[in-house]
């Protein structure tokens, strides 16, 4: 492929999911950061599961050799919970522009909608994506 030509990137199966659960544990909560602040999961940690649930949604389908890595977030954070409690993201991939995926994505705990809203991740190749990155 010369430096002119657009890769073509396969067509992933839209509606493809992926889950990711986990009881979460103290460090995950905000008063990890801060002893003052509550002990619920704290944002950063929910969106983490959102991204893994989105990846594991496409990695049986992905080229060998690729990954996906996030670009774009767009959550709301609804409802606090406490560690211990059992939290599970879901993803569902919606829409595919090229090396560009977007996924619907939720957290809950029981019935209870923690979060919800949209994750973006595109396609690299681990070892060029790393070279530039390291040059940075």
């Amino acid at each position: 492929m010369t430096s002119t030509e657009t890769p073509q990137y396969p067509q992933l199966p839209i509606g493809a999911e992926g889950t990711f659960e986990k009881e979460i544990p103290v460090e995950w909560t905000l008063v990890a950061y801060d002893p003052n602040l509550p002990g619920v999961l704290s944002t950063p940690h929910m969106i983490s599961m959102m991204e893994i649930a989105a990846a594991m949604a496409v990695k049986p389908h992905l080229p060998e050799g690729y990954l996906t890595v996030g670009t774009r977030i767009e959550v709301d954070h609804l409802k606090a919970v406490t560690a211990g409690k059992l939290v599970v993201a879901t993803a569902k991939l919606v829409a595919q522009h090229g090396r560009f995926l977007t996924f619907d994505v939720q957290a809950r705990t029981g019935d209870v909608i923690l979060g919800h809203g949209q994750v973006k991740r595109a396609f690299i190749l681990p070892k060029p994506f790393l070279s530039k990155a390291e040059a940075r």
